[in-house]
């Protein structure tokens, strides 16, 4: 009897429960049991259990003479969408084939959209092309299965094949259309579907107008885009969201944030799509205080534990070296995405804590979410950029045994990157000559890093052309190979770098440093003398120099161009990221850190000087460039010197 019990309870819940139904099922309904079985189908889609219809229905489906109606087809149906099983449609369609079903227009559009629903657009377009009749229902939904499959030519061949034949489009219709310009990326298309739109006096149909919003930003038109919200009967908050995100898109972010605040004032209803375009938006702007807000705003209006902004949040602390408060927002969260935990993992990665990003993958792992290939790019970055070369191996190499994940140039990227951070210089040009496919830039610009930072001329050369060849009027490039030759002592071959850039028209644009004190960002430039305290933050900046020199800090000169007068070489010696840390140990108090962003890579002389200033000054230094962050403490860097 003890081993009854113990193999009853070794079944699995969800058999146990349908062998119940089943009997009660054939017991209780005797003389109708198709009735019964249609009944508690009909009635657990009622309820949203799909998952449960659909097992009950193939518990039935193999038997003969079971009499299934239209309506619960249709719930069947219901469930194929809701659940977007590919299996439960094939199942489902074929039994009402063999069952002699004759389903009428509403059940034949029904079947085609679940398959559209499902991304059968071959089983889908065969369909369609067999309906003897067909209503405006039919068109759309098969003009929306080929926009949400990304194929927006086709969208646009069946729609006019149904212009010619019913010279006739509902609202819906060219909000389809609209879409499918946006998908294009062709204005002049969808100014096209605006005007056939006025003609027909569906424009200013609320899901319309917001798809024309979205269509004219992502054209490039925000002088449309904000033409067509003015014009709104009614700004929903789809209106506004659409709009918001339009500006945000095209780097208009102080319009953005002033858009919100007016839609703020309006007492328009602010949902979770709202909040994670504010704080996206945040990040661009590197506004702290406004993705506090922000943040605060999210929890009032209850989307506390919303994926989809809380996710925002968690990459915008990342972003801006904030990892504690990322991690209190992901702990917090009851539901997490993949995209979720790939914002930790490179957000640990970014910030020189590899050690963690590892660990978070691998927590991924235990949690049952299955990896991509982005959070296969986060991890592999975090281990090159903190030296973890045996676990980044480890986890190269599980991505297709394990995950059945092919390698794309940036997974190669970020091993190249690893073995140049060992020195390792020619299995990294082993490892470009073996990919399967054609070396990327990237690729490329990896073992030129790695060529620079080890001093390997002949091989840093090489690259150079390679890059030369695939991106000629990138000034990057041009730099790369410019210090690489510098730090060799090449200044002959330097100086030719200078000339090229000379007579290819390119130049070196001023450096660019942005840091926020007391809630107000403050840009400084290479030399810049335009701020009302400059005596007093060149006055800091010497007496840093001449401190930090005892401590065995030296000018490197190589990294100033060779081609320049007295002064300019004077100027340079005040690099922008030298002035921003000077302004901010004036004006922002002791215990806070200060946080640098710039548009360019860190220069060496900087990288050296910076990791000296936060030993002499005791504070920490965050300095986020074009490409990582730094984390600057007690004399060291989290990059560990590479970048």
């Amino acid at each position: 009897m003890e081993q009854g019990l113990r193999s009853r309870r070794m079944q699995k819940p969800s058999k146990i429960r349908f062998e119940r139904r089943r009997k009660v099922l054939e017991n209780a309904h005797i003389q109708k049991p198709s009735a019964a079985l249609c009944s508690q189908i009909e009635k657990l889609v009622l309820y949203n259990r799909y998952r449960e219809a659909l097992e009950l229905f193939e518990i039935y489906e193999p038997r003969n003479g079971y009499d299934v109606g239209g309506s619960t087809y249709d719930a069947l149906v219901s469930a194929c969408i809701g659940l977007k099983s590919i299996r439960g449609v094939k199942r489902v369609f074929n039994y009402m084939i063999s069952d002699g079903f004759e389903p009428d227009m509403y059940m034949r559009n029904r079947v085609l959209l679940v398959h559209a629903k499902c991304g059968l657009m071959n089983d889908a377009r065969k369909l369609f092309d067999e309906m003897l009749e067909r209503d405006l229902v039919s068109w759309n939904t098969m003009i929306t299965g080929l926009i949400d499959s990304g194929n927006y030519s086709e969208a646009f061949r069946l729609f006019l094949i149904m212009w010619e034949e019913f010279s006739d489009g509902n609202s819906h219709t060219f909000a389809l259309m609209v879409r499918a310009s946006a998908g294009l990326g062709l204005i002049c298309v969808g100014r096209q579907i605006h005007s056939c739109a006025l003609k027909m006096d569906v424009a200013d149909v609320i899901f319309v107008s917001c798809a024309l919003i979205d269509m004219y930003s992502k054209c490039g038109s925000v002088e449309d885009a904000q033409f067509v919200f003015d014009q709104m009967p009614e700004k929903t908050t789809v209106g506004w969201n659409s709009i918001i995100s339009g500006y945000a898109l095209h780097g208009y972010s102080e319009e953005a944030l002033s858009i919100y605040s007016e839609m703020r004032e309006c007492g328009v209803k602010i949902d979770h799509f709202t909040f994670s375009i504010v704080v996206r938006t945040c990040t661009r702007l590197a506004s702290f205080e406004h993705a506090k807000q922000a943040h605060a705003a999210l929890v009032r209006h209850g989307f506390g534990s919303d994926i989809v902004a809380n996710t925002a949040l968690v990459d915008f602390y990342c972003k801006w070296g904030r990892m504690e408060d990322a991690r209190n927002v992901f702990e917090r969260m009851p539901c997490k995405n993949l995209e979720t935990w790939n914002a930790m993992i490179a957000g640990y990665g970014n910030h020189g804590q590899g050690d963690k990003a590892v660990k978070m993958f691998e927590q991924m792992l235990r949690d049952k979410m299955i990896p991509c290939h982005v959070t296969f790019l986060a991890v592999l970055s975090a281990c090159s950029y903190s030296g973890l070369a045996e676990q980044g191996w480890k986890i190269f190499q599980s991505m297709s045994r394990d995950h059945k994940i092919k390698p794309r140039a940036m997974h190669y990227a970020c091993m190249i990157e690893l073995l140049g951070r060992e020195g390792l210089l020619d299995e990294a040009f082993a490892l470009i000559r073996s990919a399967p496919f054609k070396p990327t830039t990237n690729m490329w610009a990896a073992l030129l890093t790695a060529c620079r930072m080890n001093e390997n001329l002949e091989l840093g050369r090489f690259a150079a052309e390679r890059l030369y060849e695939m991106e000629p009027e990138k000034l990057s490039n041009y730099v790369v190979l410019y210090n690489v030759y510098n730090s060799a002592g090449k200044l002959k071959e330097a100086a030719g770098i200078v000339q090229t850039l000379k007579r290819k028209g390119l130049r070196m644009l001023p450096a660019r440093s942005w840091i926020e004190v007391k809630k107000q960002p403050y840009a400084f430039l290479s030399g810049d003398k335009s701020h009302v305290q400059t005596k007093e933050i060149y006055q800091t900046v010497d007496k840093l120099m001449l401190e930090i020199a005892k401590h065995g800090y030296a000018v490197e000169n190589k990294t100033l161009l060779p081609d320049v007068d007295e002064e300019e070489q004077r100027l340079l010696s005040y690099h922008s990221e030298k002035l921003a840390i000077a302004f901010g140990l004036i004006n922002a108090p002791g215990w806070i850190p200060l946080l640098i962003t710039q548009s360019h890579r860190m220069c060496s002389d900087c990288h050296n000087a910076v990791k000296y200033i936060a030993m002499v000054t005791g504070r920490k230094i965050v300095v986020r460039d074009a490409s990582r962050f730094h984390h600057f403490r007690n004399g060291t860097c989290s990059c560990g010197d590479y970048w």
